[in-house]
């Protein structure tokens, strides 16, 4: 019972720190997933890390409370910078549903309850469930416990006035631009050429209705463009989990001070 007691200000601040990763964190945030389900998944790891993890003896004064906040912190922005990088196919998709005139309709995305493109929703499920395939949500798990190795439970404050922590996040946002833009560029650059092809069509022939027929052709060619360009996108998505899991351990170093 002691035992308990000296374990439960520790238990309660990996707790803390696990909700908040489960808070943000890409497929476990999502909305499908019932709230209890969450909390009941953050306490049992919690229970298991807590005896695996050496740390010192805490005692619930007023530093606990800022230890609190610290552990809160640290799960939300490590999480955050892992969803930033995976809305990157989101924004493909957006670029891609411009191209296609899909713009005009748009679908709630069942993870934030916010409108997303069409094109986005469909390439982001299938980004999901590659990850469940790959086994990505066992190394976000990993990087949940391996935080402490860089990010102590004891370390009362975060570097946040340091140079190379803002560097850092405004890097990776710059990134996810860059990353749609690549997944994108295949189909969208294709969708240039058929309206560069559309406005020699409508030079040559002036009685054609070019806007009639553009509409339904430019689907019809990013729908079959979309079928071939599926084996690329997944290379491209296995890259991007690569970089989500490094953008997530560089901000670990950098909230740890190294």
């Amino acid at each position: 019972m002691n035992e308990f007691v000296n374990l439960l200000p520790a238990f309660l601040l990996v707790f803390v720190r696990v909700l908040a990763f489960f808070t943000v964190l890409p497929i476990y945030s999502h909305r499908s997933i019932p709230t209890r389900h969450k909390i009941g998944l953050a306490l049992m790891l919690a229970w298991i890390m807590v005896f695996t993890l050496e740390e010192p003896v805490l005692v619930i004064d007023a530093t606990y409370y800022l230890l609190i906040i610290k552990e809160i912190l640290v799960g939300l922005m490590v999480g955050l910078i892992a969803m930033m990088l995976l809305y990157a196919i989101q924004v493909a998709g957006g670029f891609i549903d411009y191209s296609m005139g899909f713009m005009i309709a748009n679908v709630v995305d069942p993870q934030t309850g916010a409108q997303s493109p069409l094109t986005g929703g469909y390439l982001y499920t299938f980004a999901l469930l590659f990850l469940l395939l790959v086994n990505g949500h066992h190394l976000l798990l990993d990087g949940i416990y391996y935080s402490y190795q860089f990010v102590p439970m004891d370390q009362v404050f975060l570097p946040f006035g340091q140079e190379n922590i803002v560097q850092y996040a405004a890097k990776t946002f710059n990134s996810m631009f860059i990353i749609a833009f690549q997944m994108a560029f295949p189909i969208v650059g294709s969708l240039f050429l058929v309206d560069v092809g559309l406005g020699m069509v409508s030079r040559a022939v002036p009685q054609m209705n070019v806007f009639v027929v553009g509409m339904p052709l430019k689907i019809l060619v990013g729908l079959l463009l979309l079928i071939v360009f599926m084996g690329v996108f997944f290379m491209a998505v296995q890259r991007l989990f690569d970089q989500v899991i490094l953008a997530m351990r560089t901000l670990l170093q950098l909230l740890g001070g190294a």
